[in-house]
């Protein structure tokens, strides 16, 4: 109701930020522990990792390209990245986590993320499909 009267640019914001919880039923990965213990911390972020559905693995190379090698991130975190970066781009030039770490929108969204819990989660999209489909982000 408020949200209409604040114009389309807040709701993006809004929208953006705002909160989504874990779904209970979410199957664990493959490669973690029982939910609640520490992983380490996460490659691209650097914070901590629990345990259970906020950690996936993320192909250094992608699949499509051959790749095997996989390192643990953040949910959100390997999210920016594939929302950012298709897959040919990721195999051209971003290869490692030094490489993603240096491109500049994944960079600010380090620096946002880094106040969040390490349980964080947040709806994702890719904002250049919505302009190439002449889509707007408040319809």
């Amino acid at each position: 109701m408020g949200l209409d009267r604040a114009g389309p640019s807040v709701n993006l914001v809004i929208i953006m930020t705002r909160l989504k919880p874990l779904p209970p039923d979410l199957p664990a990965s493959p490669r973690s522990t029982p939910t609640g213990r520490m992983l380490g911390a996460c490659g691209l972020c650097g914070r901590p990792m629990i345990a259970g559905p906020s950690v996936e693995d993320h192909h250094l190379l992608p699949r499509s390209q051959g790749g095997k090698q996989t390192v643990p991130l953040h949910r959100v975190c390997h999210r920016k990245i594939h929302a950012e970066l298709s897959e040919k781009e990721l195999a051209r030039g971003y290869t490692t986590l030094e490489a993603l770490r240096a491109h500049p929108d994944i960079a600010a969204f380090i620096d946002w993320v880094a106040r969040k819990p390490p349980e964080f989660t947040a709806v994702t999209f890719r904002a250049k499909d919505h302009v190439k489909a002449g889509r707007k982000y408040w319809d």
